[in-house]
């Protein structure tokens, strides 16, 4: 039963007294909130699958505020504020002081309960340290537990208060962020199944609370810009980030339920960041990690960095020394390919604060690879070190990086180190972790390539940082500056000569197809076009002799289909691109390569994400 034939049904009941003889003669519907479907098993939480909110059958329904569950809309107004300045605590880095004064009130308010979990997810995230994933998931579902303690504890009542209503958004928002969390913290199959639920109701649950805000039964509450701000957050989000998945996983979340339109969900969240109210921030976040790593590392490379600056300005002025700004700062700076201003700012970024180390791992990982792109080979080793000791995401990957650093040098530059290339790369395997029961990508990635160092008479990869580079979308960094493009290109001229002084072997042909494909990128960065797609047909016409990167020729015709693309040759592009999306499966990065085929595809058609235009609604 949805809402709005609620509402067409609510808005012809003249009698009330006959709606109520109607519904004690009208049985229960399988839809009906008094015949809600409920999962209750010994592995997973009691949780709705069918939820369904009701619009009130009058306007005066959601008039009535003052009182719900004991507290006054007072209560709700004060617990607001006080969350807004804990949260401003924590974005002038005072964490511990932001988390204490949340602490004290996580088991009576709402909001506190959220906003001091929100803080201990993203210290997890950041962290990828199993104590610390484990002690959020526990704190978030707390914060779940005392959202349902203010949720309506009628299904036949459709009158809602607005505490229940932000209870509601509350809620949602738990769901999402412990769905979140499941798909770190477990190995087994009940984990997915968990957080596969979470997911669909807090998805289900927003578009419900998208449709009270668009009804004319609803009335704004004192706190109804918090209210909207929390709703057009799930909403944003959801759009979003399903308008970017490729074809094949889209199918079947459509199947279940899910759409997503790019265009509504970066409207929904620029409206809720531009509003002052509790969830502007994420909203802003959320735009800011889209614009500067999502449509880069999922992409073509092609976020609104014009965009980011407006987003990130008032933040930056009100805390010019926030740790969270500097960072955002610093990538902006990155992706523009000011790598000096960008190096500055993730300096800063270290300096402002001591407490939360996490910050420091995000900005030593850009570090990195600012470094990489200005072909620092010692700098950059010195970065994946630091990680190295200090960070868990990924110990194979970062033992992999610096390996990767190591080869590049001389064996004179290495003795200061205190460690060999080949000692490195022999490590990589050893250090494979799971979360969520599969290694990451990148870590499998590097596991692969390191592989070859594990024979007694190793044969070296011919470029790894420069390969790396390429699975993290570096060339449309360097691509901007035509110093750090042509810097690149030298150093695949000098490695392609090596390559061919040495005899040949298994992974000959593997390696030159490798260099083709990066040095097609760097001359269609320099605007050599027709000399890129010789390179990139290269790759194409060594495809059957290719025995190990096979992912080599999908992203050959990506970057071609791209080059296509920007030479306004759409047709051929988007063969090209289908060609890659169609003809190829079970290779390196396969799903990162198809988000950005998928992008590229979208960018050809001209059509709106996924073909899906719902433009109003979520």
């Amino acid at each position: 039963m949805s809402f709005l034939n609620n509402w067409r049904r609510s808005m012809k009941r003249n009698d009330s007294k006959k709606d109520a003889e109607q519904a004690l003669d009208t049985p229960d519907s399988p839809d009906s909130p008094s015949r809600l479907s409920i999962i209750n098993s010994p592995d997973l939480d009691p949780i709705i699958t069918d939820f369904r909110l009701q619009i009130p059958d009058n306007n005066n329904a959601l008039q009535s505020t003052n009182a719900s569950n004991g507290c006054s809309r007072s209560d709700l107004s004060l617990a607001l504020e006080d969350c807004m300045a804990a949260l401003d605590l924590f974005l002038q880095n005072d964490f511990e002081e932001a988390q204490t004064r949340l602490r004290c009130r996580t088991k009576d308010s709402m909001y506190h309960a959220l906003t001091y979990a929100t803080i201990l997810e993203m210290q997890a995230m950041m962290t990828f340290d199993p104590q610390h994933i484990l002690a959020a998931g526990n704190t978030m579902k707390e914060a779940q537990a005392i959202c349902q303690r203010y949720r309506k504890k009628s299904s036949f009542s459709k009158n809602f208060t607005e505490e229940e209503l932000h209870a509601e958004v509350c809620y949602a928002e738990c769901l999402l962020q412990r769905a979140a969390l499941t798909f770190l913290q477990d190995e087994n199959m009940i984990s997915f199944i968990k957080g596969g639920i979470k997911v669909r109701n807090s998805y289900q649950t927003y578009k419900e609370l998208h449709t009270v805000l668009q009804s004319a039964g609803y009335t704004h509450g004192d706190n109804h810009g918090h209210f909207e701000g929390g709703v057009k957050l799930g909403v944003g989000a959801f759009n979003l980030m399903i308008s970017m998945l490729p074809t094949r996983t889209l199918k079947l979340l459509e199947f279940v339920g899910f759409s997503g339109n790019k265009e509504f969900g970066l409207q929904q969240l620029q409206e809720g960041s531009a509003e002052s109210t509790f969830r502007s921030f994420l909203c802003n976040m959320l735009l800011l990690c889209y614009h500067t790593f999502m449509s880069f590392i999922l992409g073509t490379g092609e976020g609104d960095v014009e965009d980011a600056e407006k987003l990130l300005q008032p933040y930056i002025k009100k805390y010019p020394k926030g740790s969270i700004f500097l960072f955002f700062a610093g990538r902006i700076e990155e992706i523009k390919g000011n790598l000096d201003a960008a190096i500055r700012r993730f300096e800063e970024c270290c300096e402002a604060q001591q407490q939360w180390k996490q910050f420091h791992h995000m900005c030593y990982w850009e570090l990195m690879w600012c470094f990489t792109y200005k072909r620092h080979w010692k700098m950059a080793y010195f970065y994946a070190d630091l990680l190295s000791k200090e960070n868990s995401w990924s110990k194979a990957t970062y033992a992999y990086m610096k390996a990767a650093y190591l080869s590049m040098l001389t064996k004179d530059d290495c003795l200061t180190f205190g460690e060999t290339a080949l000692t490195l790369f022999r490590q990589v395997p050893a250090l494979k972790q799971k979360i969520a029961g599969k290694s990451l990508p990148t870590e499998k990635f590097a596991i692969r390539k390191a592989r070859r160092y594990l024979t007694e008479d190793a044969i070296p990869l011919p470029a790894p940082p420069l390969e790396m580079m390429y699975i993290w979308n570096g060339y449309t960094v360097i691509g901007k500056h035509k110093d750090l493009t042509e810097g690149m290109l030298k150093t695949l001229d000098e490695a392609q000569a090596k390559l061919e002084s040495n005899p040949r072997s298994d992974f000959t042909i593997d390696d030159q197809c490798l260099l083709s494909l990066l040095k097609g990128l760097c001359l269609k960065h320099l605007g050599h076009h027709e000399e890129a797609e010789h390179y990139f047909t290269l790759v194409l016409c060594n495809e059957a002799q290719i025995k190990y990167d096979h992912y080599l020729v999908p992203n050959a015709l990506l970057e071609h289909g791209l080059l296509c693309l920007e030479q306004g040759r759409k047709d051929e592009a988007i063969k090209l691109l289908e060609a890659a999306k169609q003809n190829y499966k079970n290779y390196s990065m396969e799903s990162r390569t198809h988000f950005r085929i998928q992008a590229a595809l979208h960018k050809a058609k001209g059509a709106g994400e996924n073909g899906i235009h719902v433009h109003s609604s979520p």
